[in-house]
């Protein structure tokens, strides 16, 4: 009987998140960084022997009358489904895991996370990625980097952020999709990356490293050319239509005072960077882009520290040359591909786009089993056809539930329900906050 409601409960999450439209997207660069407690500073409550996390209903459900292990919420190590459905993916089943802890003894030292991923879905689409962010002791070094290899299928909805055609050619309405209609491109993908991060002075790091993207067989079904926006886009830059390479090299400069990568309660995370796309490396294209990378997080409650005000905003601007239409900046094409909740991946997409994001957090229990959050965002960009980037606004807004899965690490299943412009609205299901 306590199997059978244990298998009755997990059943239920994974429920939810198989009616989940999450934002379909490969997680590249997707472990952010983040300390865990500044020096000297006083450390917020947040005491564990208080908190029930899932580990805790499972063991309460499996074993009602055998005490709680003192060590049992000390693993990093989290084991979910990874179980969706949407148009544009089909159904979907695979696992994800996600794993994190702290290395040396140093207290100072910020956390390391590694993650990977496999799935398969009904449309064909295969995915695997490993990631990982890695502190050294004492925090001399930083590596992050990932590996990506799918057959997988990108939603195309135009290019620009307003949708507003303002006259021109055919190319130019197809390219716009004043209509909103969705064209669904096929590829074969790879991403091999890297970045080392050395620690120059306290809570500031410079990196660099290398980045392989790498798409081929793309087929975005346009038998009589010009018919989709990516042909048209990729005629117009003289970009083969079914295959291309963006191969670069990344600078960044990284300042982190964030308490937790998983869930912050405090302190400030900024990274901007440099990519250099060349073609003597194999790139299809010479290219340069800035990205800059702001989230800030205020707690607001020194008795409960996770009711907390956070913000962020991302944008990625190119100043010259050429980028493949698949890899253009746009909706949840952030580094852990979560922003622009209440639409579904690259709904908008541009050479220059920025995003700006605030949420609430706060308890519903005070074991922080259950926490909830409210949220909005605003997306501009450019367009082909005049729109400059902050002239238009798109908006995204909801609210959503958290489940405490590992206290230890601060690891919740975040369930969110958004809402967007043109009819965009559902379920967003994933493993910690957005930001």
């Amino acid at each position: 009987m306590s199997i059978r409601r244990y298998f009755l409960l997990f059943s239920f999450i994974v429920g939810i998140q198989g009616i989940a439209f999450s934002q379909v997207g490969h997680p590249a660069d997707s472990l952010k960084t983040d300390s865990l407690q500044a020096k000297g500073k006083p450390k917020p409550t947040n005491n564990l022997a208080k908190q029930y996390d899932f580990g805790d209903l499972t063991h309460a459900i499996l074993h009602p009358n055998k005490p709680v292990s003192p060590d049992h919420n000390k693993s990093g190590i989290i084991v979910v489904p990874n179980v969706a459905a949407n148009p544009t993916i089909g159904g979907q089943l695979g696992i994800k895991a996600v794993a994190g802890r702290k290395l040396g003894t140093d207290s100072n030292t910020l956390f390391s996370i590694g993650a990977t991923s496999a799935s398969y879905t009904t449309k064909g689409i295969l995915y695997f990625y490993v990631n990982h962010n890695i502190f050294t002791p004492g925090n001399k070094f930083n590596f992050q980097g990932n590996l990506v290899a799918s057959k997988t299928v990108s939603p195309d909805y135009g290019f620009g952020i307003g949708r507003t055609f303002k006259g021109g050619s055919a190319a130019d309405s197809v390219l716009a999709d004043p209509t909103h209609k969705v064209y669904p491109i096929h590829s074969i993908y790879f991403n091999l990356r890297e970045k080392v991060y050395k620690k120059v002075a306290k809570n500031l790091f410079v990196g660099a490293g290398m980045s392989f993207e790498i798409r081929r067989k793309v087929d975005d079904n346009d038998s009589v050319d010009n018919a989709t926006p990516s042909s048209v886009y990729n005629n117009r830059h003289d970009l083969p239509q079914d295959h291309y390479s963006m191969n670069g090299f990344l600078f960044n400069l990284e300042y982190i005072t964030r308490d937790n990568p998983n869930r912050a309660y405090k302190g400030i995370y900024f990274d901007a960077g440099v990519r250099i796309n060349q073609t003597w490396i194999g790139s299809t294209k010479n290219a340069v882009q800035i990205s800059s990378d702001f989230r800030k997080y205020f707690s607001l409650s020194s008795s409960a520290p996770g009711f907390v005000l956070a913000f962020w905003n991302w944008g990625s601007y190119l100043v010259t040359g050429t980028i493949p239409y698949l890899e253009l900046a746009g909706t949840a094409r952030d580094g852990t591909f979560r922003s622009g909740r209440g639409y579904t991946t690259q709904y908008f997409r541009s050479t220059e786009f920025n995003d700006t994001e605030g949420e609430l957090r706060f308890p519903i229990m005070t074991n922080q089993f259950l926490s909830g959050v409210v949220f909005g965002n605003l997306q501009t960009g450019s367009d082909a056809h005049g729109t400059k980037i902050f002239q238009q606004f798109e908006p995204g807004y909801g609210a959503g539930l958290r489940v405490l899965f590992n206290k230890a690490t601060r690891t919740n299943l975040a369930l969110d329900y958004a809402y967007g412009r043109f009819g965009n609205k559902g379920f967003f299901l994933n493993l910690n906050e957005c930001f």
